[in-house]
């Protein structure tokens, strides 16, 4: 049998979306845009570090927003159950400055994002992306190593790594990247994802 690594998402599969919680504890209608309603995930990043610095937003500030979030209900036990039955591995556009607290809350599962550049003030003056089209080439890397791989994800920055995996799914997406994306099968549910990968796993 071939072994498999199961690769998630993290911001609206497994944890709510920390920009829009940013959106609403700030008010800046703006930020709540994410990779769901913008496709370039460049051109959304330069927006949202424009409107911090012109806002006088520091990396704290977001950080103490992201410690009011949990996972999403059922998150916990159904991060619990994947890994009772496989490998699991989570593949994010986020930063490591802002997940590790949402980690901790998951069990601190293996975490492959991108890092921040802080200024001297606590500013956040850059992102440093790990490499282009991360999650697609962590998809093939895992593929080369001779794993299974099954990608899970839920906006448009996903779907290089579904087209990639050997089995694609969505979970928990908009209906906008549902309806462009109908040959995933989709799903919203904790235990429906559960009971579906149960029948895969073989």
């Amino acid at each position: 049998m071939v072994p498999t690594i199961i690769a998630m998402d993290l911001e609206g599969v497994l944890v709510p979306e920390i920009w829009i919680a940013v959106s609403k504890k700030t008010g800046i209608e703006k930020l709540k845009l994410t990779t769901k309603d913008i496709e370039d995930y460049d051109e959304l990043m330069k927006m949202r570090l424009d409107i911090l610095k012109k806002n006088n937003l520091k990396l704290k500030d977001i950080q103490d927003v992201i410690s009011t979030l949990d996972p999403l209900d059922g998150a916990i036990e159904y991060m619990n159950w994947v890994r009772s039955k496989t490998q699991v591995v989570i593949l994010s556009d986020t930063y490591y400055e802002f997940a590790m607290p949402l980690m901790k809350k998951l069990g601190y599962p293996t975490l492959l994002c991108h890092s921040l550049v802080i200024d001297s003030d606590g500013f956040i003056a850059d992102y440093k992306i790990r490499i282009k089209d991360p999650k697609r080439k962590s998809v093939e890397a895992f593929k080369n190593l001779n794993f299974r791989v099954f990608a899970i994800g839920d906006s448009f920055n996903d779907i290089s790594m579904l087209k990639e995996a050997d089995k694609g799914i969505l979970f928990k997406a908009p209906d906008n990247v549902k309806q462009k994306y109908s040959d995933f099968v989709s799903f919203d549910k904790f235990d429906e994802l559960r009971k579906y990968l149960d029948s895969i796993l073989l």
